[in-house]
């Protein structure tokens, strides 16, 4: 059956946009639907949203010839420093001791989506169809119709649901989820503090949950700061100085004082994992497929692994990427990452987000125990680079 389309994408956030541009050497037939303008060109702003690129993600997007357009704005994180409020245990990762040039980067991601745009207008067989959203699908044998809001009806070999926590993809196919709630919010916001951070990152773990703190250009830090949720509202209200007096109790004097707290805001913390994401001619990918908890900042990373292994296994078998076979495949190499990572990320969350005494003590031996550990060191090294498990050609730096 000839369709209008191999693949269709719905939704051009990061993940999406980077599985259209891994394949766009291969010659397929790509549209890219998504229910919102993309990002207009203008330069981010002090407060926009920092995100954490692991070092196996960087090597992705270098591997695409995607990391010239995205180095300039990206800030390296040389070490992470791990510790527990209250308690003396304290674990560091270094890039040095890893041999690695930098554990991973830190930029806006309107800086990524921007650059990832501009990359899609240069996309030499993708159609873009925007702002226009799904309003149903048709699944058969050999194809996905699939009705969109101005009235187009078009038909495609594979449907990725790639649009987010709460996707349209996964809606109309009634399909279930694994959820979470944590009874948790994270407040973010740019900060600056006295010291320079000098390209490390934090992640302090207190009794309400993570407080993070992540590298950026011009001195700035990202801060992910977790809190039971109904206590996020006096924070978000306090004035500057009563907030960076909260701050300053949650995670010490390591950086000096807070000088400069940027715009703030707040969402709240669950995990969800969808069951059974791969269907008879349709995948979901990225936050469509899992919602993470930020404290490993694993999200996008493993977002981005998705697209990466997806692409892999469609440009070798490109006469049909939505063959259930092909499909089958990706369940098998990436589900087990998913589940790895959504499994660590609640047991990390549960273990780490409490005021028990014991607990407390256990979590602080175990910290003093692993930095002393070189080869369980290196292991959570990997982990946090994306360097774990079964890595895909885009990581490995081979073209598809």
């Amino acid at each position: 059956m000839k369709t209008d389309f191999d693949l269709l994408i719905v939704g051009a956030g990061m993940v999406g946009s980077s599985l259209a541009l891994a394949l766009q050497n291969i010659g397929l037939r790509i549209a890219l639907v998504e229910a919102q303008d993309l990002l207009e060109h203008h330069q981010p702003g002090f407060d926009d949203r920092g995100i954490a690129l692991s070092y196996g993600s960087q090597r992705i997007f270098e591997t695409m010839q995607l990391w010239s357009q995205l180095a300039d704005k990206a800030t390296p994180i040389h070490g992470i420093h791990i510790s527990d409020r209250g308690h003396f245990g304290v674990t560091r990762l270094n890039a040095q001791t890893e041999k690695v040039p930098a554990l991973g980067q830190v930029m806006t991601a309107k800086h990524l989506g921007i650059q990832l745009n501009q990359a899609l207008q240069q996309h030499p067989t993708l159609s873009i169809l925007t702002p226009i959203h799904v309003n149903s699908l048709e699944q058969n044998a050999t194809s996905v119709s699939v009705n969109l809001s101005d009235g187009q009806q078009l038909t495609t070999r594979l449907l990725v649901g790639a649009d987010g926590q709460f996707s349209t993809i996964r809606n109309l196919l009634g399909l279930t989820s694994w959820q979470r709630e944590y009874q948790q919010t994270a407040i973010t916001a740019n900060v600056i503090p006295e010291r320079a951070h000098q390209n490390w990152a934090y992640e302090r773990f207190t009794e309400h949950g993570p407080l993070a703190l992540l590298p950026m250009s011009e001195g700035r830090c990202s801060l992910v700061w977790t809190v039971k949720t109904g206590e996020e509202q006096a924070l978000l209200l306090s004035n500057e100085q009563q907030f960076a007096e909260q701050l300053q109790k949650a995670f010490g004097y390591r950086l000096g004082h807070f000088e400069k707290i940027g715009q703030r805001s707040s969402y709240p913390l669950g995990l969800m994992q969808t069951n059974q994401p791969v269907q008879n001619r349709v995948v979901l990918i990225g936050n469509a497929a899992h919602s993470l908890h930020p404290i490993a900042g694993q999200g996008f990373n493993l977002g981005l692994r998705d697209a990466a292994v997806l692409a892999e296994l469609i440009a070798a078998r490109p006469e049909d990427c939505g063959h259930a076979s092909l499909l089958q495949d990706y369940s098998n190499w990436q589900q087990q990452d998913q589940d790895k990572v959504v499994n660590a990320t609640d047991f990390l969350v549960n273990t780490f987000s409490n005021n028990h005494f014991l607990l407390g003590h256990g979590r602080s031996l175990s910290l003093a125990l692993l930095n002393g550990l070189p080869r369980l060191k290196n292991q959570l090294a990997k982990t946090s680079m994306g360097l774990s498990g079964k890595q895909s050609r885009l990581s490995r730096g081979l073209p598809l």
